[in-house]
């Protein structure tokens, strides 16, 4: 008798547990806002990654990550995601990214696996923070679990990143997560 209440009563209440944590979790935080517009034309070129929260898809990457996006007929973004290894060698991912809100074209998702030509795993990108001239971008997603600084050169001013700071603050990101990105030694690493 005992086991059974305690399996009706108690085991799904462990089990709501995590969903009311995450339920709670969410409302703690402030709703992602994303810049009002981004110029997917201007948006394009080469980026240097200034900052990130760490991720397992990049542990390889030792230094002069970058970022490279590329307009498409179709609309969408060819993305080309390169890093320079610990040896020396350039680490090189290519994907696509679409735009999910037309209104605002500050939604992407993006995906760099391809399984027969098919997408599968698409990825959030959202621009939060855009430089009126394209000079910086802050890209996140939803959950808060990525995050990256980018920039038309390799560093950024220690004003500018103070002002990133308080933007990624005010969208309920840590900014003490995000990382410095190596940039590369004239040699290469």
């Amino acid at each position: 008798m005992f086991w059974n209440c305690f399996n009706i009563l108690i085991i799904p209440a462990i089990l709501l547990i995590p969903g009311f944590l995450y339920a709670q979790e969410g409302q703690e935080r402030p709703q992602l806002q994303t810049v009002s517009s981004v110029d997917l034309k201007r948006y394009t070129g080469l980026w240097y990654e200034v900052a990130k929260i760490p991720n397992s898809f990049q542990r390889q990457c030792a230094c002069g990550t970058t970022a490279e996006y590329q307009l498409r007929d179709d609309g969408r973004l060819t993305v080309i995601n390169s890093c320079v290894k610990k040896d020396g060698s350039v680490s090189r991912a290519s994907g696509i990214a679409r735009v999910i809100d037309d209104q605002t074209r500050a939604k992407l998702k993006v995906s760099f696996v391809s399984i027969l030509g098919i997408r599968l795993f698409w990825g959030d990108y959202w621009i939060i923070g855009l430089d009126a001239d394209y000079d910086w971008a802050i890209v996140g997603t939803p959950s808060r679990k990525y995050g990256w600084i980018l920039s038309r050169s390799a560093q950024l001013s220690d004003t500018v990143l103070d002002s990133i700071y308080t933007l990624l603050g005010e969208n309920g990101y840590d900014p003490t997560d995000f990382v410095m990105t190596e940039p590369c030694s004239p040699e290469g690493n």
